[in-house]
């Protein structure tokens, strides 16, 4: 199983399909890394050579931002966001939808799960 970045990728797939198994890199960015690292991209992973996956891992480090250090970037763009106190910090920090979507129904993802609150009882049932 092929190692780049600390992240195993798996043997059987085609180099293409297996370097989207990093963080930060999908589709586009794994055609185009294939194409500058000289990898054929239909190549199963686990025939890469020692050199391809070098060329390949030196490629990532030098002019993409992937795994690690992506990660943390966007952790530090959320708590900027909510450092400096704007709405889509608030959102964020009350767990609620950031990009305008409704919320009196159909926010089940950001909210969790329903938190049912009991109704008010009449007046006909206070006797």
């Amino acid at each position: 199983m092929p190692r780049l970045l600390g992240v195993d990728i798996p043997n059987d797939r085609s180099t293409v399909i297996a370097l989207t198994y990093l963080y930060g890199v999908g589709d586009r960015t794994s055609r185009e890394l294939c194409q500058k690292a000289g990898v054929e991209p239909n190549k199963k992973s686990r025939e890469l050579a020692e050199d391809e996956i070098g060329r390949l891992a030196a490629l990532l480090e030098r002019d993409y931002v992937v795994e690690g250090p992506l990660r943390r970037q966007i952790a530090q763009n959320l708590a900027r966001l909510r450092d400096v106190g704007c709405y889509r910090g608030v959102r964020h920090r009350r767990g609620l939808p950031v990009r305008g979507q409704q919320t009196r129904t159909n926010a089940r993802t950001r909210k969790g799960p329903r938190k049912t609150v009991a109704g008010k009882k009449g007046v006909k049932d206070m006797r």
